[in-house]
């Protein structure tokens, strides 16, 4: 039997070698935009294992599985697109060992931020430090699987995508509860310029890890998300401006630093996933996609549709293709679907400076 196990092995990282241009393997990290199950495994209150979340994911045959949406992630599609067929696993799944971790992992966790402290209001979630210290276990783990040179290799050629920043904003800076002596203490230029410093040490880490290729999401327009929108008493066709501003203040600072790790970090590419601006696109033009609503969630509760998160008790639009948003934070997979798409094989404005599939054949 280990023989076989490690002929096995070695199968698929021949395989994974002569394919690896066409059909890339994929780490990921971030929060609940990607989340593949990680915070099924933690005593947290951020969570989306009840349905109807994940009610149009075929994989599991629409049963919850983690996911914080009624389908596929960005993650999930974007892999698709590129012609992979296996989704990587949580890290925290137990079967998470082995040969699986040839297929890539993720890492993302809900409420989790660049910033530790972040998403404290769930109790527990994974920080980015936290899931960077989980990679330099995989990647320990790759040496024994594969070797130290073929894992090197391997994963010179994999794409390591980050998305990360929302909840830094939404549940720290932008949270009164737990933010008023922090944001008396830091103003919007001292806290954005924390956040850079923080994503700069943990992409820097990953690129010592051996990590080359990289797609790095900016933060979205997170004044338009249904959540913004109702605590904030926005009217239906506005958004929040202040979390807006943030995200564009963010954004800019964002940029310069992915231009200074592609400019300093020898042999590493970082793409931006303009995400602001793609999503911005479809909220502005809802109706051009086929959407019905960029401003209500589809899975709701009621008049606090737009605060609480969707579980058995809510209630669900008659088609769900329809609704750019899932539930009060997160996009549907039918917008998701289209983001993914924008980012494998858009143009310069929504991925720069080139896009997924080209990075791939880099």
């Amino acid at each position: 039997m280990a023989i076989l196990y490690w002929v096995l092995v070695w199968a698929m990282v021949a395989v994974a070698g002569k394919g690896q241009k066409t059909v890339p393997v994929s780490f990921v990290f971030g929060d609940s935009l990607v989340d593949a199950g990680n915070n099924n495994y933690l005593n947290t209150l951020s969570r989306a294992d009840i349905p109807p979340n994940g009610i149009d994911f075929k994989a599991s045959n629409g049963q919850p599985t983690g996911r914080y949406t009624n389908g596929r992630t960005i993650a999930d599609i974007i892999l698709e697109e590129l012609g992979q067929k296996i989704y990587p696993q949580p890290f925290l799944a137990p079967d998470t060992t082995g040969s699986s971790i040839l297929h890539g992992v993720n890492y993302a966790s809900g409420g989790g931020g660049i910033m530790n402290q972040t998403g404290r209001i769930f109790i527990n979630r994974l920080g980015l430090e936290v899931q960077v210290d989980f990679f330099n276990i995989t990647r320990q783990q790759l040496d024994e699987v594969i070797g130290q040179e073929q894992a090197k290799e391997f994963l010179s050629k994999a794409i390591f995508s980050i998305s990360i920043g929302s909840n830094d904003f939404l549940n720290n800076y932008l949270l009164p509860v737990f933010s008023v002596g922090e944001r008396i203490l830091e103003t919007p230029d001292e806290f954005v310029d924390n956040l850079i410093e923080g994503l700069r040490d943990q992409l820097v880490r990953l690129y010592k890890l051996d990590a080359r290729k990289f797609v790095v999401g900016n933060v979205g327009p997170l004044g338009c998300i249904p959540y913004q929108k109702t605590i904030n008493q926005a009217d239906e066709d506005e958004c929040v401006s202040l979390p807006n501003q943030l995200a564009m203040q963010y954004n800019e600072k964002f940029k310069d630093l992915m231009n200074e790790l592609n400019e300093r970090l020898p042999g590493a590419k970082f793409v931006i996933a303009n995400v602001y601006d793609v999503v911005m696109e479809l909220i502005t033009n809802y109706q051009h996609y086929g959407f019905e609503s960029a401003s209500v969630s589809c899975c709701r509760n009621g008049p606090f549709s737009g605060i609480v998160p969707c579980g058995p008790t809510s209630s669900m639009c008659a088609d769900r293709s329809k609704y750019l948003f899932w539930d009060p934070y997160h996009p549907s997979e039918a917008a998701n679907l289209i983001v993914a798409k924008f980012l494998v094989d858009g143009d310069n404005k929504y991925i720069s400076p080139i896009n997924i599939r080209q990075l791939v054949h880099l």
